[in-house]
């Protein structure tokens, strides 16, 4: 009876969720062929500078895939993330879910370089960015999809919006739910898009607290962590100390983008508290149970919520500008 009824549940869910994307394409003024006549190369260039890197360092998938998470919360998909400090703009590099985390800048600026040689004053920022996010989960093995294009690059940034906007590790399930509505967003988005975890690290800081219940006072593991693993973590992550020694969010295929988180949060084993909490309510563990069951239903969901978060508030027609210098506006 309990499995029927998570399962016409699911089915409830699942039919809220866009299977056409033309209204994005439209309100956005974004398209996938954007390029086509005034950059063709475009795509085929971000992806083999992206690839050279990726080869290299297996981690900046992750680390990129973030980057364009972090960059979208904040103002929207304008590459506001990308900006350095100077003048008036100070950068959200050094908010409190960037600092000493977002990482993969000089990738970005690897592709920007190659593409003004290619195409000058032709392709934003904020569109290299959105295709090399794609183009990260497909060298980890994940799905692919149409990135729309056409979005401009903004002229500022926004520290105060990165701080309050971005989900933290230790909010509360309600607290990530709301920052994800408020970007129009849905619970099915936040489970599938939280589905990323399956590639990727996280820092000892952000999740010690599970370890040490400094919350409780009582010192010991909380309870909704395998204790097992959380052996192992607090091997490494000790109550003081190595506060940036790095752990896989997902341990058991770490390089590899999979269905695993989603069997790892049922397995108690999600390490972050922000992963554990998506089995806190019937419905977004309706939706971990069948991510959990079906790679392809995970994979086409996360796709989908990937087009629809890339779509937040874009700049385009005589809104922004195309940056020279991703890090820097121009003169």
């Amino acid at each position: 009876m309990a499995t029927s009824m998570s399962f016409f549940l699911l089915l409830s869910l699942l039919a809220f969720a866009p299977l056409c994307l033309c209204n994005y394409y439209q309100e956005g003024y974004l398209y996938p062929q954007f390029y086509d006549y005034s950059c063709p190369q475009a795509q085929h260039i971000v992806k083999s500078i992206l690839a050279t890197y990726v080869e290299q360092q297996p981690r900046l998938a992750a680390s990129i895939l973030r980057l364009h998470f972090h960059d979208c919360f904040v103002k929207g998909c304008d590459a506001s993330l990308l900006l350095d400090s100077s003048g008036s703009i100070i950068s959200e590099k050094g908010s409190n879910p960037n600092r000493n985390s977002a990482r993969g800048f000089e990738v970005i600026d690897a592709i920007k370089a190659a593409l003004e040689r290619e195409c000058p004053s032709t392709v934003s920022c904020a569109d290299i960015l959105t295709l090399a996010a794609r183009d990260s989960v497909v060298l980890s093995g994940g799905p692919s999809w149409e990135v729309p294009l056409g979005r401009r690059d903004s002229r500022d940034a926004s520290i105060s919006g990165s701080n309050n906007n971005i989900p933290a590790p230790n909010n509360t399930f309600q607290t990530i739910l709301t920052k994800f509505k408020l970007q129009g967003l849905h619970l099915v988005d936040l489970v599938a898009l939280s589905g990323s975890h399956t590639i990727g690290n996280a820092r000892c800081t952000t999740f010690r607290q599970r370890l040490y219940s400094q919350i409780s006072g009582h010192g010991k593991p909380e309870s909704a962590l395998d204790q097992y693993y959380a052996t192992a973590l607090r091997n490494r992550c000790p109550r003081s100390g190595g506060d940036q020694n790095l752990f896989f969010l997902d341990y058991a295929t770490p390089y590899k983008f999979d269905n695993t988180y989603f069997k790892n949060l049922l397995a108690y084993k999600g390490l972050l508290s922000s992963d554990q909490i998506l089995l806190t309510t019937q419905e977004s563990a309706a939706l971990v149970q069948s991510y959990a069951e079906n790679n392809d239903i995970f994979l086409e969901q996360f796709a989908k919520s990937m087009i629809k978060m890339g779509n937040i508030s874009p700049l385009t027609n005589s809104r922004g500008e195309i940056r020279e210098n991703c890090r820097h506006i121009n003169a």
